[in-house]
């Protein structure tokens, strides 16, 4: 009788381990996004183990989100709280957190800075309102860096792993495996672009730094007079005898600017404008690596357009 009753218990036991490991091995982790290149690398990463929301759509201005309802209710549900960084959600992101009454997700290891977790780009050495909407941590468009995605990708595996300890070797698992694949696209695209290497050009906002520094390119200068303010005709005119002088060959812009000034600035100039989605979900692109690839191909191919059309 006794023996009988040992053997149950030991297979009550045994039955409660198997369903912790069950739910274990498919843990939900909620992840709020606050945009959508960082809400795909949490998908690619996180797999069938994480949840993903995003708090902006695909090509919407991140530096102005709406504190939302919606946006509270997902922050009172998350693990984490996965953002830019860097100042590009100043306006909006501490009331968010403040309002949605989760302690969680206030500080690390619950909220992850992506562009906090690699060396970032055009930290101002002093600080000027005059000068604009400059960020004091530097250019935040860290993910049009492939190189450093990766880098942040594995952060963001190890992150992962700390919320969820019983399922952190997955995470590894699937971080290396995401990057054996991303790898040699990196590689691929490089080699597809060295007829960008040198490459003088401007563009609409610092948005493209990243990309800029990552292919060999530079920028001669913007369209906007300072940094958040729309182009003006006198600041226009000037850059008219400026993509002359340096001879720039792109003006860089993306949908939410609006074509006019580059398209003005075009047809006065041997320069071409070209526009270029910034955010997985645009222009047909549905993940990093078809992010990078239209980046890429409608560079190269604006190039070689350009050349044709006004030798």
């Amino acid at each position: 009788m006794i023996l009988q009753t040992t053997v149950a218990q030991a297979r009550r036991l045994l039955i409660a381990v198997l369903c912790a490991a069950s739910f274990s091995a498919h843990a939900d982790l909620r992840i709020l996004a606050c945009e959508p290149e960082w809400g795909q690398l949490a998908t690619e990463i996180g797999g069938d183990l994480v949840t993903v929301k995003s708090a902006s759509a695909p090509g919407q201005d991140a530096h102005h989100i709406q504190a939302r309802p919606s946006l509270l209710a997902q922050v009172r549900r998350a693990d984490m709280v996965l953002c830019t960084g860097a100042g590009l959600e100043t306006g909006w992101l501490p009331v968010l957190l403040n309002r949605g009454s989760n302690p969680d997700v206030r500080q690390a290891p619950g909220l992850f800075m992506a562009a906090e977790q690699v060396e970032r780009l055009e930290i101002p050495a002093t600080l000027d309102r005059a000068d604009g909407d400059v960020h004091a941590m530097g250019n935040p468009h860290v993910h049009l860096d492939p190189n450093r995605v990766i880098t942040i990708s594995q952060q963001l595996a190890e992150r992962f792993a700390t919320l969820d300890p019983d399922n952190g070797a997955r995470y590894r698992e699937q971080q290396q495996a995401w990057q054996a694949a991303f790898e040699p696209n990196v590689a691929a695209w490089k080699k597809q672009a060295a007829p960008l290497e040198g490459l003088k050009v401007i563009s609409y906002h610092r948005t493209w730094a990243y990309l800029l520094d990552w292919l060999g390119m530079t920028r001669v200068d913007e369209l906007e007079p300072k940094p958040g303010l729309p182009p003006t005709p006198s600041h226009l005119a000037d850059l008219v005898g400026k993509a002359e002088k340096e001879q720039v060959r792109l003006i860089l812009y993306q949908p939410i600017n609006g074509d006019k000034a580059p398209n003005w600035l075009a047809s006065r100039t041997a320069a071409c404008a070209v526009e270029l989605p910034f955010s997985p979900g645009e222009e047909d692109t549905d993940t990093l690596t078809s992010l990078y690839d239209t980046l890429i191909q409608r560079l190269t191919s604006a190039l070689q357009a350009c050349e044709r059309g006004k030798a």
